[in-house]
């Protein structure tokens, strides 16, 4: 018993060990970047994040970005990104620390990186222990996310407060808690610097190739300015920015001389960020009525469903799709004027159908908006949309004009999936003949295997036509040192196409087998 007394005790002193020595470590990448911005609030995150990004490379700064929203990208100072690994596919606010190292080699001037925490306490921490910042960003407080932080507002202010970097600067549009967060950054010494959208021109706003808003570009001004960057480099750089995967867009589609235009709202999951992003899509001319409304039901998400059906009143469309499940949590908050408009498509449905039953009840063009949930049936339905023929700008709904069916044959109906299959299909054109046509003496034969390709090169027959390709590079590892290449000669030598030569007839190896002694018997 003592003995495994002194186990635990010896591994939990390891592990504490261990523990401190990766603080440490911690602590010292984050003191090699001097400006440490973590962006936080409710809606816009991954948007703002980019915009300060290419605000302050458009400064001259050597900055790297990470963000966390629909697809979490970590962003190069070159404005280049990747996919961030997450094992198991699950997100964890400890990633931020393999985030920090791989930053902290660049030896940058900023990281911005968006908080990926949803917990209070977990938010704490991430400004306290993971990212230390300097310079926070609050950009909004919205109803999401309250049984984390709610059940009210004021409640879900005050989580978002506890990123206020102590001693530091927090820059926020919100104007309805604004008191409220004036009180939080009073008890952390944190200067708060409120920013006004109105003084973002719409000439400036023309610049951006993709949709955003006037409050997320005048914080990220706000930060480039802290950071000593001018005005107009910083939205030079906010102009290069690549979107991000989730920014609001609107596509437009071909389908059975119909016009589609296709609003994706599902990254604005909350009411409020939601009903702001189809009027300001309104206001702008980037969709038109008619509207059709879809709201993808989740399971999971039975309040949040209810709370986009609510929107109907709002948003007065001509019609409502329902897709996902359950339907009718989002169908008894649509006000009784609207239910002879409600289309349900619930349930696990086929994409094919889905966009079928859609398109059908579309007359000559229409928009599409598409709010709630991006995850189960909404994922479907928009990877279906993009396999439309899409519209030239310029384009104009044809009357769709169809055959009439002779007395031998029967009349189908003509769905829009079939129309844009019959669009999109290439024209067949005749394959031309490269290289030898195999024949006996020169069979088509698979690959080497991996022990026959260590054979010397002598032991394969030379085909001049090699020496006319072009060799691939040496590789080399993280150093810039030459990997050793024994054993893959064969390997990195380009096969003619399309025709591999065949394999080299290989000598049966023999040899003796071992001797088998009859068993006894006892």
């Amino acid at each position: 018993m003592l003995f495994l007394y002194c186990v635990l005790v010896g591994g939990c002193v390891v592990l504490l060990l261990g523990g401190r020595i990766e603080q440490r470590r911690h602590f010292a990448n984050l003191d090699r970047i001097p400006n440490r911005i973590m962006i936080n609030g409710i809606r816009g995150k991954s948007s703002i994040t980019r915009l300060c990004a290419g605000a302050l490379r458009g400064g001259g700064l050597v900055t790297v970005a990470k963000t966390t929203g629909t697809a979490a990208r970590f962003i190069h100072p070159d404005a280049s990104e990747e996919p961030v690994y997450r094992k198991f596919g699950i997100a964890n606010v400890i990633e931020q620390v393999g985030i920090v190292r791989r930053a902290s080699a660049y030896r940058p001037d900023a990281l911005v990186i968006e908080c990926m925490a949803v917990m209070p306490d977990l938010q704490e921490i991430s400004q306290d222990k993971l990212i230390r910042s300097n310079i926070g960003v609050l950009c909004n407080v919205r109803e999401d996310h309250l049984t984390e932080m709610g059940p009210t507002l004021d409640d879900v202010a005050r989580s978002l407060s506890r990123t206020m970097p102590a001693g530091g600067v927090c820059v926020t549009a919100e104007r309805e808690r604004l008191p409220l967060l004036r009180q939080e950054a009073a008890r952390r010494e944190c200067e708060l610097v409120v920013v006004e959208p109105e003084s973002v021109t719409d000439e400036e706003m023309a610049g951006f190739s993709w949709i955003t808003f006037k409050e997320n570009v005048a914080i990220a001004l706000a930060v480039a300015e802290l950071l000593g960057v001018n005005r107009s480099s910083a939205l030079a750089g906010m102009w290069a920015a690549p979107p991000d995967p989730g920014v609001l867009e609107v596509k437009r589609y071909a389908v059975a001389g119909k016009l589609l235009r296709v609003a994706n709202v599902f990254a604005a999951n909350d009411p409020q960020s939601t009903l702001m992003n189809v009027r300001q899509l309104l206001t702008s001319g980037g969709i038109e009525r008619p509207l059709h409304l879809v709201i993808n039901c989740r399971p999971d998400r039975v309040e949040r469903n209810g709370q986009m059906g609510a929107l109907v009143a709002d948003l007065k469309p001509e019609r409502v799709v329902l897709i996902g499940a359950p339907t009718r949590s989002a169908k008894v908050t649509i006000p009784q004027k609207w239910h002879d408009t409600i289309v349900d498509l619930g349930g696990a449905r086929d994409a094919t159908e889905l966009v079928d039953e859609i398109v059908r009840g579309i007359e000559e063009q229409a928009s599409l908006v598409a709010v709630g949930n991006i995850h189960g049936q909404g994922e479907l339905l928009l990877a279906q949309l993009a396999t439309l023929p899409a519209a030239t700008p310029d384009a104009a709904p044809v009357p769709t004009v169809r055959p009439v069916p002779t007395a031998d044959q029967e009349e189908a109906p003509l769905t829009p999936t079939a129309v844009a299959r019959e669009h999109v299909r290439p024209t067949p054109r005749p394959v031309e003949q490269v290289g030898p046509v195999p024949t006996r003496d020169r069979p088509v034969t698979r690959k080497p295997s991996a022990w026959e390709e260590i054979r010397p090169l002598s032991a394969v027959e030379h085909d001049p036509r090699d020496d006319q390709r072009p060799r691939q590079a040496p590789r080399a590892d993280q150093l810039g040192r030459p990997i050793p290449t024994v054993g893959r000669e064969l390997r990195d030598r380009p096969w003619p196409t399309p025709y591999p030569r065949s394999r080299p007839q290989l000598e049966p190896v023999t040899r003796p087998l071992p001797r088998i002694r009859p068993r006894r018997e006892p």
